[in-house]
């Protein structure tokens, strides 16, 4: 059956009816399904919401009120991990408005990161990122792309070790980092690692992701639908009649079951600046997810496409 993105979205839309985006759902809402972090088994969404690029909007307050009804919108469909990096523009103010404005800061697992090549200007932009969110302090900060990793993480692990900071990671975009990403894995007591993965993406399933359950080590997953390009890639092409089998309904759906069905991960964090676009990706995280044997008929379909 050919189902694509914008078929799937006008039923969503229908489905939570027409009017503008409310606090409250107007429907029942089936919650996402959770894994727990492995290093205290507190339990999170599988899905996540990411804000690169799409939450950079400056002062601009009709783009800004368009972010906040996508948290909200991610909010009543049970999303909580929110991710973010000072290299984001004004990703980090723009969610400190939409918390504000939807007074869901207690509703938060806030993710952020320190980018900057020296300890003591980490500690200083971790505050200043912290003020720009507006929380009392993050859940996670995550080293950004292994920068000063050694240093940062000696702060970070301070911090939680102060009781200012509840968990501690590095992150990961390039494969070339794949190695370096290994070896901190192997030996430092961190609760979670952000990496890339999807269908196309897979390397990090050979190493990383066994690694990481090894270890018990969290798993975040950044760019699951590689910054767009593989819906583009998909448009136009028939999704098989088995996913319906498993409530996949659109492409998104598809890319981010296969995601979010590995053991090792624990959330994916796609980005988006569209309300409609955040509940498909909530759903992907309800119903069932692929079990190995789906999971490899999902990979061997898309590699023919």
């Amino acid at each position: 059956m050919k189902l694509d993105r914008r078929t799937v979205l006008k039923t969503t839309a229908a489905a939570f009816g027409a009017g503008a985006v409310g606090w409250m759902p107007s429907v029942a809402l089936a919650m996402p399904f959770t894994r727990a972090i492995p290093s205290t088994g507190e339990a999170i969404p599988l899905v996540g919401l990411g804000s690169w690029i799409t939450f950079n909007v400056g002062n601009n307050q009709k783009l800004l009120d368009s972010c906040a009804d996508v948290m909200a919108a991610f909010f009543e469909s049970g999303g909580r991990l929110i991710d973010s990096s000072p290299m984001y523009g004004s990703a980090q103010a723009t969610i400190a408005y939409a918390l504000k404005k939807l007074a869901a800061a207690d509703q938060v697992f806030s993710a952020d990161k320190v980018w900057t090549s020296s300890a003591a200007d980490g500690v200083l932009q971790i505050e200043i990122s912290r003020s720009f969110w507006g929380v009392p302090k993050f859940n996670l900060l995550q080293v950004h792309n292994l920068v000063a990793w050694e240093e940062h993480l000696e702060t970070l692990q301070a911090m939680k070790a102060a009781g200012e900071l509840r968990y501690i990671g590095v992150t990961s975009s390039h494969g070339r980092r794949h190695g370096h990403l290994e070896k901190i894995l192997a030996s430092q007591p961190i609760d979670f690692v952000q990496l890339t993965y999807n269908i196309s993406d897979r390397d990090v399933e050979q190493r990383l992701l066994p690694l990481a359950m090894e270890r018990g080590i969290a798993v975040i997953v950044n760019r699951p639908f590689q910054r767009g390009y593989l819906l583009e890639q998909f448009e136009g092409k028939s999704i098989p009649a088995w996913a319906e089998e498993i409530g996949m309904a659109s492409w998104a759906q598809f890319l981010l079951k296969y995601v979010i069905s590995h053991p090792a991960v624990t959330c994916a964090i796609p980005a988006t600046s569209k309300v409609e676009h955040v509940r498909e990706n909530m759903a992907s995280a309800s119903g069932q997810l692929p079990d190995a044997a789906m999971r490899k008929r999902m990979s061997d379909y898309a590699a023919q496409l």
